[in-house]
């Protein structure tokens, strides 16, 4: 569903291009604010997270850095402690092994461990997601991995609108903030997106508040909650089942800390059944931290419920295979079927 915000402007962006409007704005207002990561100078990122910021902001503060994340990443930390609000890429997720510690154990918790005399006022930018046939150390999501650990907030934009909106919001925050985008939402020409990404993007900035959901599309019959890349495969399957007379309402949590419980308590409270959809590993992940957090706040309103998520495996990188693991829209409508027999 669109906004009335959306409704009223007549341009339209694709996520990164979305992206980078947010950043370039908030570093024109702030001289505090730079970039750095692995290919996000004169590449302009391989995802097309940094394109033109160079030529406008020059080498100091849109850097390019040595692969070494465990550097660069606690580079970012100690700046922001420092003062400055860095914005530090970490070029895929699955990366984030090599600087554990500097993630988990400093960037998180830092500002708790000095009660509260420190801040890192820092956003850590990273690519997720599968589908493009890149095997396992390039296609996870891993969203719960961060969610799972207090101290940074967590953010996954499905649409352009969205994803301007939260990268105001994280640059600005005073906490460390991961900010997790999908590969295949971002718009690049070597990787077409669904067409939902692209929306209407003011252009004047604005911020969407972390921990407030979005419904995406209105329904009676089943709630259907997912973020990122499975927003737009949940909304295929929703007008696909509305062919069948079912009327699916699809909830996009857009962040996972502060994660907003009320939106799907509300919406199971009115459809009486939940479909959980995500493109992470289906154990100890968001899936069921979802189902568990409407079970225990009013079981009564559940009758029926069913995860949607990549089995325990790693990511295949057999075009196939890595179709058979990573949920399609055909999955998410047997899920809302079968909630409803």
């Amino acid at each position: 569903m669109s906004t009335p915000e959306q409704e009223a402007v007549g341009r339209t962006a694709t996520m990164s291009d979305a992206m980078v409007e947010a950043v370039a704005h908030e570093m024109r207002a702030d001289e505090e604010v730079f970039y750095m990561g692995e290919d996000v100078a004169d590449y302009g990122g391989i995802f097309d997270s940094t394109t033109g910021l160079l030529d406008e902001f020059g080498r100091d503060r849109v850097m390019d850095v040595p692969i070494s994340e465990t550097a660069y990443l606690g580079a970012a930390v100690g700046a922001a402690q420092a003062g400055m609000r860095p914005i530090a890429e970490l070029m895929f997720v699955d990366f984030f092994g090599v600087a554990m510690d500097q993630i988990y154990n400093q960037m998180a918790k830092n500002t708790y461990m000095s009660g509260t005399s420190v801040s890192v006022p820092m956003v850590l930018t990273t690519a997720v997601g599968g589908t493009y046939n890149d095997a396992a150390q390039h296609s996870q999501t891993l969203y719960g991995t961060f969610a799972h650990l207090p101290g940074m907030k967590v953010v996954v934009p499905s649409t352009a609108y969205d994803a301007k909106g939260l990268m105001h919001n994280a640059i600005r925050d005073d906490d460390p903030v991961v900010y997790m985008f999908h590969k295949r939402l971002m718009g690049i020409g070597w990787m077409p997106a669904p067409d939902g990404p692209k929306t209407p993007v003011p252009e004047e900035d604005y911020t969407i508040p972390f921990g407030r959901a979005d419904v995406k599309r209105e329904g009676d019959d089943v709630t259907v909650v997912t973020l990122g890349l499975h927003v737009h495969r949940a909304l295929e399957a929703a007008e696909t089942l509305a062919d069948d007379g079912i009327d699916a309402e699809v909830i996009d949590l857009r962040t996972l800390k502060p994660l907003d419980r009320e939106t799907v308590l509300e919406s199971v409270r009115k459809t009486g059944r939940l479909v959980v959809v995500d493109e992470d590993y289906r154990s100890y992940g968001v899936t069921g931290e979802i189902v568990s957090s409407v079970a225990e706040s009013d079981l009564d309103a559940l009758e029926a419920v069913e995860r949607v998520a990549v089995p325990d495996v790693p990511i295949p990188y057999s075009r196939p295979m890595e179709d058979a693991v990573i949920p399609g829209a055909e999955d998410v409508a047997e899920a809302v079927r079968s909630v409803g027999e």
